[in-house]
């Protein structure tokens, strides 16, 4: 177990993540194989002593959707153990890239890694000098950059609380490394906690060049200090998700709603929800969403492993489907791959 309380809430995560046999307790036949599925948001990593690697990905994309394509997102595995500070993360993105080298070519069941989101410090002097290795290392698959926000204003209970000092949103050195991903052609995803949902509608407004993609819908919480108070983050929520979505600049990603800070559970029943379950308990967040920024601002996301750890991916995208199903197929269309492949600047596969 690592010493830092961050890496060990994260080893613990990659531990429940791998339970199989409790995963397929709950089973369920594939809806509308046929569609189409850009997965924009997973993890690659060697943590803990748990592997989610390009077999454990391919098991959970060929499980019957017609994943096509996936784009890695950074989560802070293989940095380089030495060198300056700034490049340490460079290790991360070859370490992404030769596993997404391995994936080219896809084809049925064989979804291929077409983008990698890498970690840089937005902060820093040298960060053009960081992109550049990112961008050399990554083999052409570099789309973008995740310095993620994410800062709990209370740690008592959350898991994860994130790294982010508090106020970095604010920050004129971050506003100009967030800007400088956008002249160089290069996207923002970020993660962070319901509270922080009118910092991050600031930044976006402050920085209108850049595309902001905002993961896991700003993470309403659901323990710790928020713990039973469901429906009074629920309603500030919907008022901060109609505001950042004023932005132009924002896309969403709609999941990462079934980590344990989140305040389901899930991960503590006896088996895993199936999807009707996990339709019941989360459709609102999504048709939400997608009432304020639009279909073509949308795109459904595994973020699995980590959401591996409530429920199975065949279930998930079960979800998500049903959660579709009333919208027309243009809209379904972009959501489960358009928007992915356009913000991303990902080729049809």
């Amino acid at each position: 177990m690592s010493d830092d309380p961050l890496a060990a809430a994260g080893e613990r995560i990659a531990r429940l993540a791998m339970r199989d046999d409790w995963l397929a307790r709950t089973d369920e036949p594939v809806i509308d194989p046929e569609r189409e599925i850009v997965d924009p948001h997973h993890h690659l990593w060697s943590r803990g002593g748990s592997l989610y690697l390009l077999e454990h990905l391919r098991a959970d994309t060929g499980s019957g959707h017609d994943v096509r394509q996936t784009v890695f997102i950074e989560c802070r595995t293989h940095w380089a153990p030495d060198g300056p500070e700034h490049l340490r993360p460079v290790g991360e993105t070859r370490f992404a890239a030769a596993i997404a080298a391995q994936s080219a070519g896809g084809g049925p069941g064989r979804a291929e890694i077409a983008g990698l989101v890498a970690h840089a410090d937005l902060e820093h002097p040298l960060l053009d000098e960081a992109l550049d290795a990112h961008g050399e290392a990554a083999g052409g698959r570099l789309r973008g950059i995740r310095h993620a926000g994410a800062h709990a204003p209370d740690r008592r209970g959350v898991g994860n609380p994130g790294r982010a000092r508090a106020g970095l949103y604010e920050s004129d050195a971050f506003r100009a490394g967030v800007a400088r991903l956008g002249e160089r052609g290069l996207t923002y995803d970020t993660w962070h906690f319901h509270p922080q949902n009118g910092a991050f509608r600031d930044l976006a407004a402050a920085v209108p060049g850049t595309t902001m993609i905002l993961d896991h819908f700003g993470t309403p919480l659901g323990v710790g200090a928020w713990e039973g108070r469901r429906e009074e983050v629920f309603a500030a929520w919907k008022d901060d998700i109609a505001a950042i979505a004023e932005r132009p600049n924002v896309v969403a990603k709609l999941g990462g709603l079934a980590m344990p800070d989140n305040g389901f559970g899930w991960h503590e029943a006896e088996r895993p929800p199936d999807s009707d379950a996990f339709v019941a308990a989360q459709a609102r967040y999504f048709h939400h969403a997608i009432a304020c920024f639009g279909p073509e601002r949308c795109m459904f996301e595994s973020n699995f492993p980590v959401d591996r750890v409530s429920v199975g991916y065949k279930v998930l995208w079960n979800a998500f489907k049903k959660i579709a199903a009333g919208y027309d197929e243009a809209a379904q269309a972009a959501m489960f791959a358009g928007t992915a492949r356009r913000v991303y600047c990902l080729d049809p596969s």
